[in-house]
Protein backbone atom coordinates (compact mmCIF):
# COMPACT_ATOMS: atom_id res chain seq x y z
CA UNK A 1 0.00 0.00 0.00
CA UNK A 2 0.74 3.65 -0.76
CA UNK A 3 -0.04 6.80 -0.44
CA UNK A 4 0.79 8.37 -3.56
CA UNK A 5 3.78 10.85 -2.56
CA UNK A 6 6.58 10.31 -4.70
CA UNK A 7 9.81 10.34 -2.50
CA UNK A 8 12.44 10.09 -4.98
CA UNK A 9 12.96 10.33 -8.98
CA UNK A 10 15.01 7.43 -9.57
CA UNK A 11 16.64 6.55 -13.13
CA UNK A 12 16.57 3.11 -15.51
CA UNK A 13 20.39 1.71 -15.06
CA UNK A 14 19.31 -1.35 -16.66
CA UNK A 15 16.67 -3.46 -18.55
CA UNK A 16 17.33 -7.08 -19.19
CA UNK A 17 14.82 -8.81 -21.51
CA UNK A 18 14.59 -12.54 -19.92
CA UNK A 19 11.90 -15.47 -19.76
CA UNK A 20 9.63 -14.00 -17.30
CA UNK A 21 9.70 -10.57 -18.60
CA UNK A 22 12.52 -8.10 -17.81
CA UNK A 23 15.03 -7.33 -15.23
CA UNK A 24 15.00 -3.80 -14.69
CA UNK A 25 17.67 -1.96 -12.28
CA UNK A 26 17.28 1.84 -11.47
CA UNK A 27 19.52 4.14 -9.60
CA UNK A 28 18.44 5.13 -6.34
CA UNK A 29 20.38 8.38 -3.49
CA UNK A 30 17.75 8.89 -0.80
CA UNK A 31 15.42 6.09 -0.38
CA UNK A 32 17.72 3.18 -1.65
CA UNK A 33 19.30 2.98 2.69
CA UNK A 34 15.73 1.94 3.61
CA UNK A 35 15.11 -1.22 0.60
CA UNK A 36 15.74 -4.53 1.53
CA UNK A 37 15.00 -7.64 -0.42
CA UNK A 38 11.51 -8.18 -0.89
CA UNK A 39 10.13 -4.80 -0.04
CA UNK A 40 7.65 -3.22 -2.50
CA UNK A 41 8.65 0.19 -4.75
CA UNK A 42 6.03 1.84 -6.62
CA UNK A 43 7.91 2.69 -10.22
CA UNK A 44 5.69 5.08 -11.70
CA UNK A 45 2.54 3.79 -9.89
CA UNK A 46 3.66 0.19 -10.54
CA UNK A 47 4.19 -2.03 -7.39
CA UNK A 48 7.59 -3.74 -7.52
CA UNK A 49 9.61 -5.87 -5.66
CA UNK A 50 13.05 -5.67 -5.04
CA UNK A 51 14.97 -8.54 -6.39
CA UNK A 52 18.28 -7.28 -5.33
CA UNK A 53 19.77 -3.85 -4.01
CA UNK A 54 23.28 -2.42 -4.47
CA UNK A 55 25.11 0.36 -2.82
CA UNK A 56 22.90 2.59 -5.01
CA UNK A 57 20.54 0.96 -7.02
CA UNK A 58 17.90 -2.10 -6.58
CA UNK A 59 16.70 -4.45 -9.13
CA UNK A 60 12.98 -5.52 -9.97
CA UNK A 61 11.76 -8.50 -11.82
CA UNK A 62 8.70 -6.74 -13.97
CA UNK A 63 6.88 -9.66 -14.85
CA UNK A 64 4.78 -10.11 -18.87
CA UNK A 65 1.57 -8.64 -17.85
CA UNK A 66 2.87 -5.58 -15.94
CA UNK A 67 5.29 -5.19 -19.16
CA UNK A 68 2.24 -5.41 -20.96
CA UNK A 69 -0.44 -3.32 -18.98
CA UNK A 70 1.87 -0.73 -17.67
CA UNK A 71 3.88 2.10 -19.16
CA UNK A 72 7.10 0.12 -17.70
CA UNK A 73 7.29 -1.84 -20.84
CA UNK A 74 8.22 1.13 -22.52
CA UNK A 75 11.05 2.54 -20.40
CA UNK A 76 14.43 2.89 -21.30
CA UNK A 77 17.85 2.85 -19.83
CA UNK A 78 18.42 6.61 -18.50
CA UNK A 79 14.70 7.48 -18.41
CA UNK A 80 13.42 8.96 -14.78
CA UNK A 81 11.07 7.25 -12.74
CA UNK A 82 8.79 8.29 -9.96
CA UNK A 83 9.30 6.05 -6.64
CA UNK A 84 8.24 5.66 -3.51
CA UNK A 85 8.40 2.78 -0.46
CA UNK A 86 5.60 0.76 0.58
CA UNK A 87 4.00 3.17 3.44
CA UNK A 88 4.34 2.17 7.74
CA UNK A 89 1.17 1.88 9.48
CA UNK A 90 2.97 5.22 11.14
CA UNK A 91 3.18 7.01 8.32
CA UNK A 92 0.76 9.68 7.55
CA UNK A 93 -1.76 9.23 4.96
CA UNK A 94 -0.64 12.28 2.97
CA UNK A 95 -1.99 11.44 -0.32
CA UNK A 96 -4.84 8.42 -0.41
CA UNK A 97 -4.73 4.71 -0.65
CA UNK A 98 -2.61 3.53 -3.37
CA UNK A 99 -2.27 0.01 -4.13
CA UNK A 100 0.37 0.14 -6.87
CA UNK A 101 -1.63 -1.69 -9.21
CA UNK A 102 -2.21 0.10 -12.49
CA UNK A 103 -5.62 -0.17 -14.04
CA UNK A 104 -4.93 1.63 -16.97
CA UNK A 105 -2.50 3.25 -19.51
CA UNK A 106 -3.70 6.96 -20.57
CA UNK A 107 -2.41 9.53 -22.98
CA UNK A 108 -2.09 13.24 -22.02
CA UNK A 109 -4.08 14.98 -24.65
CA UNK A 110 -3.16 18.40 -23.15
CA UNK A 111 -0.83 20.48 -20.99
CA UNK A 112 -2.14 23.80 -19.92
CA UNK A 113 -0.43 26.20 -17.90
CA UNK A 114 -1.78 28.51 -15.44
CA UNK A 115 0.70 31.07 -13.84
CA UNK A 116 3.01 28.18 -12.22
CA UNK A 117 -0.39 25.89 -11.98
CA UNK A 118 -0.59 23.11 -14.94
CA UNK A 119 -4.10 21.49 -15.99
CA UNK A 120 -3.72 18.55 -17.29
CA UNK A 121 -6.16 16.49 -19.64
CA UNK A 122 -5.58 12.99 -19.88
CA UNK A 123 -7.49 10.57 -22.40
CA UNK A 124 -8.70 7.00 -20.54
CA UNK A 125 -10.98 3.69 -20.95
CA UNK A 126 -14.27 4.05 -21.24
CA UNK A 127 -14.21 1.22 -19.11
CA UNK A 128 -12.14 3.02 -16.07
CA UNK A 129 -13.96 6.45 -16.54
CA UNK A 130 -16.75 5.54 -14.36
CA UNK A 131 -14.68 5.13 -11.24
CA UNK A 132 -12.80 9.09 -12.20
CA UNK A 133 -15.25 11.56 -10.50
CA UNK A 134 -15.13 15.38 -9.74
CA UNK A 135 -12.58 16.23 -6.78
CA UNK A 136 -12.29 13.01 -6.35
CA UNK A 137 -8.75 10.97 -6.27
CA UNK A 138 -6.68 9.50 -8.99
CA UNK A 139 -2.70 8.46 -9.23
CA UNK A 140 -0.78 9.63 -12.22
CA UNK A 141 2.25 7.67 -12.66
CA UNK A 142 2.48 7.46 -9.07
CA UNK A 143 1.49 10.37 -7.68
CA UNK A 144 -1.68 11.05 -5.91
CA UNK A 145 -3.55 14.04 -7.67
CA UNK A 146 -7.51 15.39 -7.18
CA UNK A 147 -9.74 15.61 -10.81
CA UNK A 148 -10.62 18.74 -11.17
CA UNK A 149 -12.72 17.78 -14.23
CA UNK A 150 -14.63 15.45 -16.28
CA UNK A 151 -15.49 15.53 -20.01
CA UNK A 152 -17.55 12.07 -20.24
CA UNK A 153 -18.35 12.83 -23.64
CA UNK A 154 -14.75 11.86 -24.84
CA UNK A 155 -13.48 9.60 -22.80
CA UNK A 156 -11.22 12.09 -20.63
CA UNK A 157 -10.72 13.75 -17.49
CA UNK A 158 -8.25 17.00 -16.14
CA UNK A 159 -6.45 17.33 -13.03
CA UNK A 160 -4.53 20.76 -11.31
CA UNK A 161 -0.74 19.73 -10.82
CA UNK A 162 0.65 22.39 -8.39
CA UNK A 163 4.09 23.89 -8.96
CA UNK A 164 6.07 21.49 -6.15
CA UNK A 165 4.53 18.34 -7.38
CA UNK A 166 5.63 19.41 -10.50
CA UNK A 167 9.16 19.87 -10.52
CA UNK A 168 9.55 16.70 -7.99
CA UNK A 169 8.16 14.62 -10.18
CA UNK A 170 8.59 12.91 -13.82
CA UNK A 171 5.60 15.58 -14.91
CA UNK A 172 8.39 17.87 -16.19
CA UNK A 173 9.47 15.52 -18.69
CA UNK A 174 5.79 14.95 -20.07
CA UNK A 175 4.64 16.22 -23.18
CA UNK A 176 1.23 16.14 -24.70
CA UNK A 177 0.93 12.05 -26.06
CA UNK A 178 2.99 10.89 -23.32
CA UNK A 179 1.33 7.96 -22.18
CA UNK A 180 1.28 7.67 -18.51
CA UNK A 181 -0.28 4.56 -15.63
CA UNK A 182 -3.90 5.17 -14.29
CA UNK A 183 -4.83 3.60 -11.02
CA UNK A 184 -8.10 4.81 -9.68
CA UNK A 185 -10.10 5.30 -6.77
CA UNK A 186 -10.38 1.47 -5.02
CA UNK A 187 -13.02 2.95 -2.99
CA UNK A 188 -15.12 3.10 -5.89
CA UNK A 189 -14.76 -0.18 -7.08
CA UNK A 190 -15.25 -1.76 -3.67
CA UNK A 191 -18.67 0.16 -4.24
CA UNK A 192 -19.70 -1.31 -7.35
CA UNK A 193 -18.95 -4.35 -5.89
CA UNK A 194 -21.25 -4.24 -2.94
CA UNK A 195 -23.89 -3.02 -4.67
CA UNK A 196 -23.95 -5.59 -7.68
CA UNK A 197 -23.06 -8.34 -4.54
CA UNK A 198 -26.29 -6.81 -2.90
CA UNK A 199 -28.40 -6.92 -5.69
CA UNK A 200 -27.91 -10.74 -6.72
CA UNK A 201 -28.22 -11.19 -2.58
CA UNK A 202 -31.37 -9.33 -2.83
CA UNK A 203 -32.89 -11.01 -5.86
CA UNK A 204 -32.07 -14.04 -4.60
CA UNK A 205 -33.47 -13.83 -1.11
CA UNK A 206 -36.51 -12.76 -2.95
CA UNK A 207 -37.03 -15.58 -5.07
CA UNK A 208 -36.15 -17.88 -1.86
CA UNK A 209 -39.42 -16.13 -0.18
CA UNK A 210 -41.30 -15.87 -3.06
CA UNK A 211 -40.79 -19.88 -3.32
CA UNK A 212 -41.69 -20.54 0.40
CA UNK A 213 -44.98 -18.38 0.38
Amino acid sequence: MFTGLVKEIGRVKRITKNREGAIIEVSSKELISDIQVDDSISINGACQTAIEVNKDSFVVQAVHTTLEKTTLGKLIVGEDVNMELAMRLSDRLGGHMVQGHVNDVGIIRSIRGTGNNYLVIIGASSSQMKYIVKEGSVTIDGVSLTVSDIYSSDCSFQISVIPHTWDNTIFTSKRVGSTVNIEVDILGKYIESLLFSGAGHIKSMSSYLGDKG
